[in-house]
């Protein structure tokens, strides 16, 4: 069953590198995209239920991932929020954590180990 995926990311050749990437390595369904922290935070308001995998970046054209992250609003078991920013550095990564991120990668060193938790989400079913 593909993961119904929501990404935040606000460089667009990135963007859609990334989707790319994930449609070849994960069974996932795209359900939407956002560049901004407000753009994410009102579409996870008005679909609170309809994701399995919320992806994050940090730094966007406005505000926040930090600030996606820890209004995420779970509303249903299963659902996971991952950071992949190119700043997931220790201190950062558990900031993110303790936001709410069930996992921090770095885009540009730990893309296997995104994939990696994708396909362990996509064989649990979520």
């Amino acid at each position: 069953m593909p993961l119904s995926t929501f990404l935040v990311e606000d460089n667009s050749l990135i963007r859609h590198n990334l989707i790319a990437a994930m449609e070849d390595e994960v069974d996932i369904h795209l359900i939407g995209t956002a560049s901004t922290e407000a753009e994410a935070v009102a579409w996870l308001e008005e679909n609170p239920g309809a994701w399995d995998l919320l992806v994050v970046d940090l730094f966007l054209q406005e505000g926040s991932g930090l600030g996606i992250v820890k209004r995420s609003g779970r509303c249903r078991p299963g659902q996971r929020v991952v950071v992949l920013s190119n700043y997931a550095t220790g201190e950062i990564a558990d900031w993110a954590r303790e936001l709410g991120a069930d996992a921090v990668f770095d885009k540009s060193l730990e893309l296997d180990g995104f994939f990696a938790l994708c396909a362990g989400l996509e064989a649990e079913g979520r």
